[in-house]
């Protein structure tokens, strides 16, 4: 799919000397106010910063022979911080794996319901499908989420913008693991590791079609520490760079 977007960047407050990567609308300088920060405009694909800090992202859209073990890596591995996508059904028919995610301290994103590619639809049918995820992700956990990651992270400048007019920031990511086309667990760990930079927000699955996951992620988590990266979740990336945003 043909993304229809450009690279913008966001400036930072002095103090943290980071930027956020959209692609979208332009992007103005934050200013310090009392008020909640808007719903930042575009897709965001990583933060630009010196210092060595990335997010792990999971998308979660069937299985349950992942999640578990993959929950049990992160936390045998002192892994605090992490984001998770999840879809609406299979949220609901997980319950008690979702709800660990919670409990764990993770980060919950939404990864809308049927799984599949939003630029085909119009916007009530998106409106619909968030929120029929939305509304299974808190019902089940007690989450609104905030952040999406489309279905097969398709999208286009109008799906976008109206998942902007939602409230939702669009996440995308900057290094792809691929694990979801099964490479073995060595190409895995080697795409990641090679390709991590400082602010990079880092796709994987813990759906049952990317079982090698389980056998990449705890060399990808050592590797990256030996590395100097710490884990963040993706909003903490993005509260990081102390940014502000709007459409022009």
């Amino acid at each position: 799919m043909t993304v229809l977007l450009f690279m913008f960047c966001l400036y930072s407050q002095a103090d943290l000397g980071t930027q956020a990567v959209f692609r979208g609308e332009s992007i103005q300088p934050v200013t310090k106010t009392d008020k909640p920060a808007p719903t930042p405009q575009g897709a965001i694909y990583k933060v630009q910063t010196e210092k060595k800090v990335v997010a792990l992202t999971f998308d979660i859209s069937w299985g349950e022979k992942a999640p578990g073990p993959i929950l049990d890596i992160l936390e045998k591995k002192g892994v605090k911080k992490a984001t998770f996508f999840l879809s609406g059904p299979w949220t609901t028919t997980h319950a008690d794996i979702a709800k660990r995610i919670k409990t764990m301290g993770f980060e919950i994103g939404n990864h809308g319901h049927r799984h599949d590619d939003f630029p085909k639809y119009n916007n009530q049918w998106i409106t619909e499908q968030v929120g029929k995820s939305e509304q299974a992700i808190f019902e089940t956990t007690g989450v609104k989420t905030k952040l999406i990651r489309t279905p097969n992270g398709a999208f286009d400048k109008r799906v976008v913008q109206h998942l902007n007019s939602m409230g939702y920031t669009v996440v995308q990511w900057h290094t792809d693991s691929l694990d979801w086309m099964r490479p073995g667990p060595d190409k895995i760990v080697e795409r990641v590791v090679s390709r991590a930079v400082p602010g990079d927000i880092i796709l994987m699955h813990a759906s049952d079609s990317a079982l090698q996951t389980i056998d990449a992620l705890p060399r990808i988590i050592d590797n990256l520490r030996k590395k100097g990266f710490e884990f963040m979740t993706v909003s903490e990336l993005i509260a990081g760079a102390g940014v502000n945003s709007k459409q022009e």
